[in-house]
């Protein structure tokens, strides 16, 4: 399994697997990934106001997400859009977290901040434009916090895993890996989806994978059949942008969902998930 990847991804000898049923299964909030439950992590691209997370926490708990995602700094491409709410952010996200019992990931930009963001939250995102910030890495690995690592825009997965190589060679093995898309000549979505990188990472290494349809698509009419496509290539699960007025939204409205569109996805997952469950009862070695 891993040892046929060795010379492909030679960089990263920790994060491959020793053996066919060598996995590492991330504890985060009461939550387990990778332990062959599909993980659901939803919420908005920006945590705006009070109202608008509780609402959003209360809707993606009663349809089965596991995990409250939510930007309370974000990095916009613009210098002129909506930068997140800083810690005001966070504080609202532990508040919705009391309330509904959901495990809390957002993400962390800068290496100064990593201690202030991992006393708020249960995993901390490494967003995609900054996998290759390596003193970020080290500072977020340092929280002992689990950490889930987006793959960049323009990052091969190789790439990809010597990023999870710096996490692991700070002392932290809790690590998800995502596939969020990537940039390519396709200008039909706002970034191509790997789905064959899902499952060359879950042929390869131990750590869990998750897909992040939202940022592939980057339309909401497409996150369903993308999140359907993740579940059938073996991923953990997925992370998923939810607003409860998609149109008003401060960032990243067009590929959020609204609520009844989050209700209606989760419910036809079902039968998928209980097909790949399947599979992999069957494909597991025997002891």
């Amino acid at each position: 399994m891993g040892g046929a990847w060795t010379k492909e991804f030679a960089d990263a000898p920790d994060a491959l697997k020793c053996n066919a049923d060598h996995r590492t299964v991330v504890q985060a909030g009461g939550v387990t990934i990778g332990g062959g439950e599909f993980i659901t992590m939803a919420g908005p691209c920006s945590v705006e106001t009070e109202r608008q997370l509780m609402e959003t926490a209360e809707c993606v708990v009663r349809a089965g997400a596991r995990v409250l995602r939510g930007g309370a700094y974000k990095p916009r491409t613009s210098p002129y859009s909506f930068q997140g709410l800083g810690e005001e952010g966070l504080k609202l996200l532990a508040l919705a977290r009391a309330a509904t019992g959901l495990a809390v990931v957002t993400e962390v930009m800068a290496a100064a901040d990593a201690p202030r963001v991992a006393e708020y939250a249960d995993i901390l995102q490494i967003g995609s434009r900054s996998m290759e910030n390596y003193a970020l890495l080290e500072a977020a690995a340092r929280t002992g916090r689990p950490i889930l690592l987006k793959r960049g825009m323009v990052a091969t997965v190789a790439d990809l895993l010597r990023s999870a190589q710096c996490i692991l060679s700070y002392g932290n093995s809790q690590i998800i890996l995502c596939e969020r898309g990537i940039r390519t000549f396709e200008t039909a979505t706002r970034n191509t989806f790997d789905v064959a990188g899902i499952a060359v990472l879950k042929e390869a290494t131990h750590l869990p994978v998750i897909a992040d349809p939202s940022h592939a698509a980057g339309r909401r009419s497409l996150v369903p059949a993308l999140a359907r496509t993740a579940v059938a290539a073996g991923a953990d699960g997925m992370i998923v942008e939810v607003h409860p007025h998609p149109e008003q939204a401060w960032s990243d409205g067009d590929q959020s969902l609204s609520f009844a569109e989050f209700e209606t996805m989760m419910a036809d997952l079902v039968p998928w998930c209980e097909l790949q469950a399947q599979f992999r009862r069957v494909a597991e070695p025997v002891a």
